[in-house]
């Protein structure tokens, strides 16, 4: 199969800022962050599932007790999608009404990292933590926007990214999941639009989608670009993987004018391609 090249659309979601897309029980789970809203599709793209969040939400990750850990503006939560129901987990910044969880992925030793950030961008505002074994650990604050959350395939590196800095940092992790030293950057991007939310192929490659970048990009182990999958939106938010070969982004409409909408009818929306590379499964979240 060759490489993919373009996206089709895969669900007209049209979501205001679509984020964090999980496969999961043969389900694309995904965000509307600024609608406060989670969504699933089938594998078809045309049977929706919605739940309201009552707040902002945008990370999840899958749970070895089953289900989903959820993470919003104030808590990291248990989901299960059979009932919609959540149980409370721990907080995460509950008392600072500035901030909201932003970017979040599950690790290969059983922790969930998510990253918050200031409701309006604020500078700094950010702080990334890991959930492990029960506990909220913080691990790196002063951080605007924090995206791009993977790990390698064998567990031994953390990625994660500042957008407004338009960087990818690695960082060591010990045998327990928790980083060594301090980040050090990885890949600095040079094109159009920033790097957002990320995913690891089998091979080791990041794959982000480009906030302003109209696509999905690959960054190969060595930290070069590689293949751009391009889009028809500029907002790209978020990639994510199925079993079955294929990989998907999640975009945005905010704060885009009635000329921009109208160039870009789609935005919001989930888009799919063909996938060649090998697919990892996604870890799941030991959640005590």
């Amino acid at each position: 199969m060759p490489s993919p090249q373009t996206v089709q659309l895969f669900h007209p979601s049209r979501c205001e800022l679509g984020e964090g897309p999980l496969w999961a029980d043969d389900r694309l789970y995904f965000f509307d962050i600024l609608g406060k809203t989670l969504h699933a599709l089938d594998g078809t793209g045309q049977d929706l599932t919605s739940w309201s969040m009552g707040e902002h939400a945008s990370a999840a990750g899958r749970c070895r007790e089953g289900g989903l850990i959820i993470a919003s503006e104030t808590s990291l939560s248990h989901f299960d999608p059979a009932t919609g129901g959540r149980r409370p987990l721990v907080e995460l910044e509950a008392d600072n009404p500035v901030t909201r969880s932003n970017d979040g992925r599950a690790d290969r030793q059983g922790g969930f990292w998510i990253g918050t950030m200031g409701k309006k961008a604020e500078a700094g505002a950010g702080t990334i933590y890991r959930f492990y074994e029960g506990e909220m650990h913080a691990l790196i604050s002063n951080i605007t926007i924090p995206n791009a959350l993977c790990f390698s395939p064998d567990g031994q590196t953390a990625y994660f990214a500042d957008s407004p800095l338009r960087t990818i940092y690695r960082w060591p992790l010990d045998v327990a999941g928790f980083p060594v030293g301090e980040p050090e950057d990885f890949y600095r991007h040079q094109g159009t639009g920033g790097p957002d939310g990320a995913i690891i192929d089998g091979n080791g490659s990041i794959w982000t989608s480009l906030w302003g970048g109209s696509g999905i990009l690959e960054i190969t182990p060595d930290g070069k670009p590689g293949t751009l999958i391009s889009a028809p939106v500029s907002r790209t938010t978020c990639p994510a993987l199925s079993p079955d070969g294929r990989i998907f982004t999640t975009s945005a409409r905010q704060d885009m004018t009635t000329d921009e909408l109208a160039a870009e009818p789609e935005a919001g929306s989930v888009f799919v391609a063909p996938f060649a590379a090998p697919v990892l499964p996604e870890p799941e979240v030991t959640l005590a």
